[in-house]
């Protein structure tokens, strides 16, 4: 596959209208917003937070291990990754959220694409031998489309930043032309969390955020949500 249809295939996965579900979730940010927790101004800072100490070892470290196994053809390490990331989700609305989307991911990967290794791992995800979290099951359909694993991880985490930065919008907590800004904003965060994930062995892998982990503990038992999470 060429360099550009590779750049085709990260934008087309990570562009907001992809039907993987990621527009249902606030990432936590809707939990801080009904504590009143983050104002206009901290969108951005938590966003930096999220990314370097719980996204970046979470997710993005969970999305390396699982590419580098995927290009290897070693569909039990990407089984043994996805086993981990969903053991490492404290609350079960993120493990639902992560396991939802990543199905939905999956199925529509798997039409997309014809490729043994991710056409063995939808199966397993069916078959429920596996979760089908959503940084793993991205990390297989980009291996898929040769796209490598820095820009793999990278395109990732911009598409949860763009995620968090819209339900920043829902929630009145941003407007559009300041939304760009976070995002810009955010780039050298986004390189600084790819490259520790890169680095991070898989024995490393969970984030800690004590105070993200307690607002999704709250929002699970929220009497209003806008969003799955």
């Amino acid at each position: 596959m060429s360099d550009v249809q590779q750049l085709l295939t990260s934008l087309q996965f990570t562009d907001s209208a992809f039907p993987s579900g990621f527009y249902t979730m606030s990432h936590g940010l809707e939990a801080f917003s009904q504590a009143r927790l983050v104002s206009r101004d901290g969108v951005q800072p938590l966003l930096a937070d999220l990314l370097l100490h719980s996204v970046g070892p979470g997710d993005a470290t969970a999305l390396a291990a699982a590419h580098r196994a995927a290009v290897n053809d070693d569909v039990e390490l990407v089984q043994e990754v996805d086993q981990r990331l969903f053991a490492s989700k404290l609350n079960t609305e993120l493990r639902t959220v992560s396991v939802r989307s990543g199905h939905q991911l999956i199925d529509l990967g798997a039409e997309l694409i014809d490729h043994p290794l991710l056409a063995e791992y939808a199966e397993r995800v069916r078959l429920r031998r596996t979760p089908g979290c959503q940084p793993v099951v991205t990390a297989v359909v980009y291996a898929a489309n040769g796209v490598a694993t820095r820009e793999a991880v990278a395109s990732d985490l911009f598409a949860f930043c763009a995620s968090f930065v819209g339900a920043a919008l829902r929630l009145r907590l941003t407007d559009h032309r300041h939304a760009q800004g976070i995002l810009r904003e955010t780039a050298g965060v986004i390189e600084q969390a790819t490259e520790a994930a890169l680095e991070r062995d898989l024995a490393d892998l969970g984030g800690c955020a004590p105070m993200a982990d307690v607002m999704s503990a709250q929002h699970e038992r929220a009497e209003a949500r806008l969003f799955a999470s």
